[in-house]
């Protein structure tokens, strides 16, 4: 989508009671969440949300630069966060599922570069088992 109809389908975009749960379940959780996930914690505010409207809104949140995508390599399930993180990484419960945020970056990826190759960008996902996993083992 080029960048005029992009600002143009942001300004226009409407405030609804249903957008306005989406955001606020975001701003309560602080972690990426599933399109299913935002459901259901969005339900408990507006009832009647159903996960079709839920993938829309989040589409058009996404589009509009609030969230961001977020898509860990072991998983098919694409997940959601806010835009408005600094640079961090995930880590993801191999039990669960669940991916929690870390911050920071103790990674220097200038050293691990081959010669002549300049680094852009980099993603680092630690996997393990989340607490509520590991204390009900």
């Amino acid at each position: 989508m080029n960048t005029a109809k992009k600002s143009s389908v942001s300004s226009t975009l409407r405030r609804t009671r249903q957008r306005d749960a989406i955001r606020d379940v975001f701003h309560r959780e602080h972690r990426p969440l599933r399109a299913e996930e935002v459901c259901a914690l969005a339900k408990q505010v507006v009832p009647g949300i159903g996960l079709a409207t839920v993938y829309r809104a989040l589409k058009q949140l996404v589009e509009r630069g609030e969230l961001t995508e977020v898509r860990v390599p072991e998983l098919d399930n694409v997940l959601y966060e806010s835009a408005d993180k600094g640079h961090h990484h995930h880590f993801c419960c191999r039990r669960c599922e669940r991916i929690l945020d870390f911050d920071g970056c103790a990674m220097k990826t200038g050293p691990l570069a081959p010669p002549g190759f300049v680094v852009e960008s980099h993603e680092v996902y630690l996997y393990g088992v989340c607490a509520d996993c590991a204390a009900a083992l």
